[in-house]
C-alpha cells in the first residue's frame, strides 16, 4: 500500500510479484539495500549508484486530483557517497552517512526528466544477536531536497485545472520535508521476510502551500515476503 505521493491522503495497493535477485559482483550488486553499482570502495568511503522509484498517480473522477492528468511512474538514478562513520568491534552495529543525488525520469513514451533529488540521511544498522539472532534492524532519517521541476510534477496546479477548492499553484524548489524509516528483516532458509514503518514530516516544505498536499505529517508501513527459488553454485562472502 503506497501513498499516491508524499502528502497525499490517497493510497493504492500494488500486489504484483516482482523478481528478487541477490548478486555481488565487482561492480554491480543487488541485495537487501536494492540495486546499486559500486564505483569505488575505501575503508571509510564508498561511491555507489543509487536507485529509487515512484508509483503512478491516477486521477479519478473524484478526489483532490479530479480532472487532472494521470502522472506516470518515475525512476530515479544517480551517485551516492556513503561515509562509514562508525563501526563497533563486532561489526554488528554501524552508522553511515549517505549522500545520494538522483535524477528523476518518467517511465512514459517519451520519457521526461523532471529534476534532481538530494536525500542525505544517517543510517544505523544493527545485526541481531541472542534472542534476536538472524534479524536485521535499520533506522534511517534525514531531510530531502528537490529542484523546482520535481516539485512541479507532483504539486503544481495549472490554470486550466484550477477550481474554487483547488486554486492554481506553482511550487518552488528546495526543502522537501524529512522522513524517518524503521525496518527489520530476516531470512528463513529459502524465504525472506521484511517490514518497515515510515514517518513523513512536510512542515516547511517548499510545496507545503499546494492544494494537493492533504497531510503534512503521517505514518506509512509495509511488509514484504520473498521466496528464493534458486541459488548459484558459485557463492561469495557477504559484506555483512
Amino acid at each position: 500500500m503506497f501513498n499516491d505521493y508524499r502528502g497525499s491522503s490517497s493510497t493504492h495497493a500494488y500486489p504484483l510479484p516482482v523478481p528478487y535477485v541477490i548478486y555481488r559482483g565487482s561492480f554491480l550488486r543487488s541485495d537487501r539495500d536494492g540495486v546499486h553499482g559500486l564505483l569505488f570502495d575505501r575503508r571509510y568511503l564508498e561511491l555507489e549508484l543509487s536507485v529509487n522509484a515512484t508509483a503512478p498517480v491516477f486521477s479519478s473522477s473524484s478526489g483532490i486530483r479530479a480532472g487532472m492528468p494521470t502522472l506516470a511512474p518515475t525512476i530515479e538514478m544517480g551517485p551516492a557517497l556513503q561515509w562509514h562513520i562508525w563501526r563497533d568491534q563486532s561489526e554488528r552495529l554501524r552508522l553511515d552517512l549517505r549522500l545520494p543525488v538522483r535524477e528523476a525520469v518518467t517511465l512514459a513514451a517519451p520519457p521526461n526528466a523532471i529534476g534532481a533529488i538530494f536525500a542525505p540521511s544517517l543510517n544505523l544498522d544493527c545485526l541481531g544477536s541472542g534472542r534476536v539472532a538472524g534479524w536485521n534492524f535499520g533506522l534511517l532519517a534525514g531531510p530531502l531536497y528537490a529542484q523546482r521541476r520535481y516539485h512541479d510534477y507532483f504539486y503544481a496546479v495549472a490554470e486550466q485545472y484550477a477550481t474554487p477548492t483547488r486554486p492554481a499553484y506553482e511550487p518552488a524548489g528546495g526543502y522537501s520535508g524529512s522522513e524517518a524509516l524503521l525496518s527489520t528483516s530476516r531470512r528463513f532458509g529459502a524465504y525472506w521476510f521484511g517490514a518497515y514503518v515510515r514517518h513523513d514530516w512536510l512542515a516547511g516544505a517548499a510545496f507545503g502551500a499546494s492544494p494537493l498536499v492533504q497531510q503534512r505529517e503521517y505514518w506509512a508501513a509495509g511488509v514484504g515476503f520473498v521466496w528464493m527459488i534458486r541459488a548459484s553454485k558459485t557463492m561469495v562472502e557477504s559484506d555483512d
